[in-house]
């Protein structure tokens, strides 16, 4: 998942770095014990970067993990992990899998800059390879992670959304309709596989060296709002996140799991912690100019992505809660340090902008851009009858 760059982290993680064909040692840790961790062996892919990472090293940090798995198409940090490098849609992942009880699938491309129909192939297709290579090894859980957006962002959603509502979003925002065929992957793989359990983990906003179409929002020098709409901001650190995957991984709960920061942010609160001031356009000058310049190529993200931003999506978490998990960090927190991670970015309709870009943006670079689109697909199409 687009994710923490690993070295921000690696100051947790051991200093030994195998190759990848050697087995760590299976001495105890902790000093005094005399016999090794009797829990699972737990296979990550996507293990060397972003969210991957981050789990791979709490997971081999743990009493209660005999053993970690760590696959990725390059090695990661963490030494204390048996490392195979290989794409996660190569049918060998099979092999690799062999002797492990859990799979937490967390390969995948959510890049706002990858072409679209790559993304989806590798998405797509890796969670399939995934999924089949460990009903073949014997694997008995197989935790998949989407986001909330599933849900769909929808004017008549409740606040909040029970973990068992209708996933009611379309393939219109970055990557959502990746996320929906994985969510109907996990459904039909235990009837296909017999046996395999599979848990979906759905975090809402997440933060925390992320980049999204919905953190880079916060970019922008003017917080956009639709007129008449009315969003609601719930936002997921990645070590909570972290910590409902381990939770996942040692049995304490399973099904279909929402995971995000309690309660959630009006866009009032959210103007108000962040100090940014809001630009207000009407519902068609917005949603028209933001697919005018997507559909130009001027900007990466679809018209879709801005329903998010309008209506609510908020969901309970009530399943991890009920389970006695409890996130550690606060909507308010985890606002404030995605304002300071973006500090000095600017960006304008969801594209960066490079300093003197931005420079000539100004403060009203938001409005300039979106009620410029017209006049930019005026231009090329002057441009195309000219030829």
């Amino acid at each position: 998942m687009s994710s923490p760059d690993p070295q921000v982290r690696a100051a947790r993680n051991a200093s030994a770095r195998p190759s990848p064909d050697h087995r760590p040692s299976t001495a105890p840790r902790g000093g005094d014990r005399t016999t090794a961790p009797r829990g699972p062996v737990v296979a990550v892919t996507g293990a060397a970067s972003g969210v991957g990472a981050l789990l791979t090293a709490r997971l081999a940090a743990s009493d209660e993990i005999k053993q970690v798995v760590a696959i990725d198409e390059r090695r990661g940090e963490c030494g204390e992990a048996l490392w195979h490098i290989l794409d996660v849609r190569d049918p060998a992942i099979a092999d690799k899998l062999r002797g492990a009880d859990v799979v937490v699938h967390l390969a995948l491309d959510l890049d706002l800059e990858s072409d679209a129909a790559a993304r989806t192939a590798y998405n797509v297709r890796g969670t399939q390879t995934v999924l089949t290579a460990a009903a073949a090894a014997g694997v008995h859980r197989v935790v998949l992670c989407t986001s909330t957006m599933v849900y769909g962002a929808l004017p008549d959603n409740g606040l909040p959304l029970s973990e068992d509502a209708e996933l009611r979003a379309t393939a219109e925002a970055t990557g959502v309709g990746d996320l929906l065929e994985i969510e109907r992957l996990a459904r039909r793989a235990p009837r296909a596989h017999p046996g395999l359990n599979v848990t979906v983990v759905r975090p809402a906003v997440l933060v925390g060296g992320t980049d999204t179409a919905l953190t880079r929002y916060f970019e922008s020098p003017r917080l956009l709002v639709v007129a008449g709409s009315r969003p609601a901001w719930q936002f997921c650190h990645v070590d909570d996140l972290c910590s409902a995957l381990e939770y996942t991984v040692l049995e304490k709960v399973e099904g279909e799991l929402a995971v995000g920061c309690d309660g959630w942010l009006e866009q009032e609160e959210v103007e108000e912690l962040s100090g940014i001031r809001r630009m207000e356009l009407p519902s068609a000058v917005a949603l028209g100019a933001a697919a005018r310049l997507h559909r130009i190529g001027l900007t990466p993200s679809p018209a879709g992505d801005l329903a998010y931003t309008m209506y609510p999506w908020v969901v309970s978490g009530s399943r991890l809660h009920d389970a006695g998990w409890r996130p550690a960090h606060t909507n308010e927190e985890v606002l404030a340090e995605l304002l300071e991670e973006v500090s000095g970015r600017h960006t304008v309709a969801g594209r960066r902008l490079g300093r003197k870009d931005a420079t000539a943006a100004g403060a009203a670079g938001a409005t300039v851009a979106l009620l410029g689109a017209a006049a930019v697909v005026r231009r090329a199409r002057k441009a195309r009858r000219r030829i």
